[in-house]
């Protein structure tokens, strides 16, 4: 390889030989359920810390608003991913938006995401196991990092497909889980948390009106990284039609659950039993039926389905962003370099030797606020690009449009925007810890990568053909 005066590095076929992903190995069935099981473990744990935060009705409020913003942005991201469906997802349609820095602004965001919520995830399934078993902490963290970055190292298809039965049992687990509470239901237990002196404090916003800019970090959780549905597009069957319905079908059911679980859970067993439980679920049900019933135990065990399967969908996500990233130059070129089995090697272990060291910390509260400012910042970055490519790209062929065009898009931008700010005002040190690393990567491209990059790559020729 050589580099060329603009600091693109010319590749010969060799180089993208050692590259490839398995193509043609996702259908949109499999795509809903990548989508829906990224997010799943939302249900079962994370949620409930925005009570705490908001009480149910800031939560609640919160919890509208991030959903207007996620559906608005899966129509986005529906229409960019048609266009250009590449592994690199949100990345790819910076890239070409706003060209190679504003692809890895975009890129290294979704991936600070990506890495830490895995971490958070295995936190929650160690306060789960422990509630079963009488074991948690740092051997149920490695245990689930082991297994599930071996399964993904067995190749996309088959990973995919175990992926989505886990995620099939996990609903079940809601479904009877929302079927027990039900007659429960008492909307007086929704606000039973002692009411404050912030200014509008209620009954129905104890916090005040600032509880539920401070909800919305937890409300995020119940949809945080269904965005990544488009980075399967290269091992996707007709990504056209596929795409489009695994995001925005995903989006719906995740919606549906999300707010049946805020209903019924607190209605049930009462906001202030479970603003700070690390098994949300399982204590309402013990809340309502008594310490030893079946339907705990029951959703305990299957309730750690869903747990494990945004765990280990995630750990694919991470996966693809590395590798869209390193094939094109931006972080180390041999993190893409796959296996016999198309899986990418290097880019599902090296993030999940960092994701168990962070989740050693075991602050699942805290792992999530460092995860969402990642996934703010980059639904920012991506809702420009679809704003910029709909301006100043207008005749780009677009095999699905965006419902309302860029006023869709400009409201989920508005309210990720105030997404990004909400973090920062529930927790200022962590929101800083984030934004410093995130800062490292910004430097590391401006002092190397951008010296590295790749000619050649999907993303790169969309650029070219943009630019025609």
């Amino acid at each position: 390889m050589k580099v060329t005066d603009s600091n693109i590095v010319q590749t010969d076929s060799e180089y993208f030989a050692k590259r490839q992903l398995k193509q043609g190995a996702v259908g949109w069935l499999l795509l809903v359920g990548l989508g829906v099981s990224y997010v799943i473990s939302g249900d079962f744990a994370g949620w409930n810390f925005g009570l705490a935060q908001g009480g149910w009705g800031g939560l609640f409020i919160a919890t509208v608003v991030v959903a207007i913003m996620y559906l608005c942005m899966s129509f986005s991201m529906s229409e960019m991913s048609t266009m250009l469906p590449t592994a690199g997802g949100g990345y790819s349609f910076a890239r070409v938006a706003f060209g190679p820095f504003g692809g890895y602004l975009t890129g290294t965001a979704i991936l600070i995401e990506y890495a830490i919520a895995p971490a958070a995830i295995a936190v929650f399934i160690g306060a789960y196991c422990e509630s079963l078993f009488g074991i948690g902490g740092w051997i149920i963290y490695l245990i689930c990092y082991v297994v599930f970055m071996g399964l993904h190292l067995k190749g996309a298809g088959e990973a995919l497909k175990i992926m989505f039965v886990i995620t099939a049992v996990a609903c079940v687990a809601l479904l009877v889980f929302i079927v027990a509470m039900a007659p429960h239901f008492n909307s007086q237990n929704l606000f039973d948390i002692g009411v404050t002196e912030n200014a509008g404090a209620s009954p129905f916003l104890p916090f005040g009106y600032i509880g539920i800019w401070a909800a919305v970090p937890y409300a995020i959780w119940f949809f945080l990284a269904v965005e990544g549905v488009p980075l399967a597009a290269e091992e996707t069957r007709d990504p056209v039609k596929s795409l489009p319905r695994g995001l925005i079908g995903a989006m719906l059911i995740l919606a549906a659950f999300a707010f049946l679980i805020l209903f019924l859970s607190a209605g049930a067993a009462g906001s202030d039993t479970l603003k700070d439980s690390g098994a949300p679920l399982v204590d309402a049900l013990i809340a309502v039926y008594g310490q030893n019933t079946w339907l705990a135990t029951f959703v305990n065990f299957v309730g750690l389905a869903g747990l494990i399967a945004s765990f280990f969908s995630i750990i694919y996500a991470y996966s693809r962003q590395i590798f869209a990233l390193s094939r094109a130059g931006y972080l180390p070129k041999t993190l893409s370099i796959t296996n016999k089995n198309k899986a990418p090697t290097l880019a599902i272990i090296i993030p999940g030797i960092i994701g168990f060291a962070l989740s050693l910390t075991g602050e699942g509260d805290l792992l999530i606020l460092m995860a969402v400012f990642g996934a703010t910042i980059s639904y920012v970055l991506m809702m420009l690009s679809h704003i910029k490519l709909r301006v100043s790209h207008p005749d780009l062929p677009r095999p699905y449009k965006t419902p309302g065009g860029i006023i869709t898009s400009f409201i989920a931008l508005i309210l990720s925007a105030i997404a990004v700010v909400a973090g920062l005002m529930v927790d200022p040190k962590v929101w800083c810890m984030a934004a410093a690393i995130y800062a490292a990567f910004i430097v590391y491209y401006l002092i190397y990568s951008r010296h590295q990059l790749v000619d050649g790559t999907p993303e790169q020729e969309f650029a070219k053909v943009a630019e025609e």
